[in-house]
């Protein structure tokens, strides 16, 4: 993506050449030339190991005798592992691989291999309690999965693991509803590392048997140019429009978002194009900095293609994975469909014509060139949602990329990008790997000890009393985890004990209730005081950091009130009647484009209003996007009432400047 896209002249895109050197180095990916600066032969050693990654997925996913579960899930560690150690920085000095790289590198190749080879044994004989041979290998396994999240997570996330992996060490002395039985040391790792409720489980299941498909996927999209294309796609459709850079902002980063599901690399990856093009057409530096990291926070639950959180989801839930993409659609078209109203009315108001057409790339020249990537994302589709071939949809879907590039002779791989493409797989990989394995040390320490069900028990009681107070605690967990960016932790704790509670309490949809929880830990990227998505926008935007989160939590408003909206009338997230699901959807739209009028100040359809108008306005569609018919009626006839009062609430253009 920073590299830039090219125009239907050939004339780059570029993004400001000083981008990067703003964005904080945690947040910009040095992989690439970790890699590059490693020995020839650590290389081909990397390569080798991706590729037997690829192989060993294939196999155990589409052989009619594929290996034991564990004997995989060992080896899968064993291929992406050591690439977390080699690629990721023991500290900040380490530049380049050393020995506080290649030692753990080669530690857990050898461990994880050897586990991979008694796969047969763990699942006939329990390794929980261990031996002391068993024990001292699950140890060593255990520090160098913690490590790797250390290398991927920061201490911060690292600590709230080894506190959550080790807490039936120490539970017995926890008071109240968190007091569990003591465990010795010994039992504890083992059951962390040997058990199908930590380290073997639901996690690490998710990796192995659907997330490597798409992130194969992913990675065969970014050498083949699959994020220029979009990016010059949403150019092509909405440069021209008033505001045209913010809505091509909004537009580029739902389509890469939904390809990536990450929040971070997606502002970087599209906000260093966006965000240069906003300011330069007018748009305030922190404007352009918030869109951006509201429109990239989207992307992290966009359908097809969801983030970790959705694939985790689904297995918990043991609910298909097209199922959860269903479901998905209607919240995430509504908080994008909010971000361009936003976009609009502040266009409108602040007269921002768009860009001309010669200056943007040639909408039928883009189509031409990259009609495969759009024939690619249409089979995903329906091989996920009609056809549901859930894990096998990003296999087949690559293998169609794959041909295509074939029959495309400007998408066509060469040597060199396949290599690339290789990389590509086990950087991902590796990167995915670090990250969410040790947060199944989160469900060891809880399941081990027996805890959450005793949580559960509690929450359920203050819920006989108060239901609001339940989802208070929920929504301020999920924002604090959110906010340390643990996404994964958060949903993984509150799924434990909080979603239970929520289904007993008030009989609510098992659906509704863990999409609420993804989503509000998914806010957390843009609510202040620690915006993470904001923070890193607003270095590229050159603009102050707490006034663009502000702003991202002003332009994200609608995103804080849809998971209620869904949670108490499913047929949003269509898990009700279809005509509940229409009738409620129009009444949300019209919500979405009342709240994103009553924050800009600006009405579609209206104009402007007077700053006493905008609070009124803003609890009418409140009111009318809740799913109950008397706060939906009573939300209209205020807006009716606004309206027929036009010479009131109106504002001349001269008082709104």
């Amino acid at each position: 993506m920073t590299d830039g896209i090219r125009d239907q002249q050939g004339a780059n895109i570029e993004p400001d050449a000083d981008v990067a050197a703003k964005v904080p180095k945690k947040f910009i990916d040095q992989t690439t030339r970790r890699y590059r600066n490693l020995p020839m032969a650590v290389r081909i050693y990397i390569l080798a190991a991706s590729f037997s990654g690829v192989a060993s997925a294939v196999y155990y996913i589409f052989l009619p005798s594929p290996p034991l579960d564990l004997t995989y899930y060992f080896f899968l560690m064993a291929m992406y592992l050591p690439m977390a150690y080699l690629l990721l920085p023991a500290h900040k000095g380490e530049t380049t691989a050393g020995w506080l790289s290649y030692l753990p590198a080669l530690a857990v190749l050898a461990i994880t291999l050897y586990l991979s080879t008694q796969g047969r044994n763990m699942t006939f004989q329990s390794w929980v309690p261990p031996t002391d041979w068993q024990f001292a290998l699950a140890v060593a396994l255990f520090a160098l999965v913690i490590e790797a999240g250390r290398r991927s997570g920061g201490m911060i996330f690292t600590s709230i693991v080894l506190f959550f992996g080790l807490y039936p060490v120490f539970a017995h002395n926890m008071p109240g509803i968190f007091w569990g039985p003591p465990f010795p040391i010994s039992r504890t790792i083992g059951f962390n590392i040997y058990s199908g409720d930590a380290l073997l489980g639901i996690v690490t299941r998710v990796v192995g048997e659907v997330l490597i498909g798409f992130l194969i996927m992913a990675a065969l999209l970014v050498a083949t140019g699959a994020a220029d294309f979009f990016l010059k796609l949403a150019l092509g459709l909405m440069g021209t429009a008033r505001g045209g850079p913010a809505k091509v902002a909004v537009l580029a980063s739902g389509f890469f978002g939904s390809l990536s599901g990450s929040i971070f690399g997606n502002v970087v990856g599209t906000g260093s194009v966006t965000i240069p093009s906003m300011k330069r057409s007018g748009f305030p530096a922190h404007y352009a900095g918030a869109l951006e990291a509201c429109a990239s926070t989207g992307g992290m639950l966009m359908p097809p293609v969801m983030g970790a959180v959705a694939f985790i989801m689904a297995d918990f839930t043991n609910t298909e994975y097209a199922v959860i993409v269903i479901a998905a659609a209607i919240p995430s078209l509504l908080y994008y469909y909010g971000l361009y109203c936003h976009v609009d009315a502040y266009a409108a108001k602040a007269g921002l014509a768009g860009l001309p057409r010669e200056e943007l790339p040639s909408l039928k020249q883009t189509m031409k060139d990259g009609w495969p990537f759009i024939a690619v994302l249409l089979f995903l589709i329906w091989g996920l949602v009609f056809m549901r071939w859930e894990r096998l949809t990003p296999f087949y879907a690559s293998a169609l990329l794959l041909a295509l590039t074939f029959a495309k002779k400007s998408l066509r791989l060469d040597r060199q990008q396949m290599l690339d493409v290789l990389f590509e797989i086990g950087k991902l990989l590796s990167q995915t790997m670090a990250l969410l394995l040790p947060t199944s040390f989160i469900l060891g320490g809880m399941m081990g000890t027996g805890v959450a069900p005793v949580i559960t028990a509690e929450l359920m009681r203050l819920g006989g009393e108060n239901v609001a107070l339940v989802l208070g605690i929920g929504v301020l967990i999920c924002i604090i985890f959110g906010m340390m960016g643990m996404l994964i932790a958060a949903y993984l704790m509150l799924a434990l004990t909080l979603a239970p509670a929520l289904e007993q309490i008030a009989g609510l949809n098992t659906l509704a209730v863990h999409l609420f929880i993804a989503y509000y830990a998914m806010l957390a990227a843009i609510t202040p005081p620690i915006a993470l998505a904001a923070f890193i926008a607003s270095r590229i935007s050159d603009s102050d950091p707490m006034r663009t989160s502000w702003h991202a939590a002003r332009l994200g408003i609608v995103l804080y009130f849809i998971p209620f909206f869904f949670l108490f009338e499913p047929a949003l997230i269509f898990q009700g009647e279809l005509h509940l699901t229409v009738i409620w959807l129009f009444f949300n739209i019209i919500a979405v484009l009342l709240i994103a009028g009553a924050s800009e100040g600006r009405l579609y359809g209206f104009g402007l209003l007077r700053n006493w108008a905008r609070l009124p306005l803003f609890a009418a569609a409140l009111l009318i996007g809740f799913p109950e018919w008397q706060s939906t009626v009573a939300g209209f006839i205020v807006v009716a009432a606004l309206i027929l009062l036009r010479t009131y609430s109106g504002a001349p253009a001269a008082e709104a400047r």
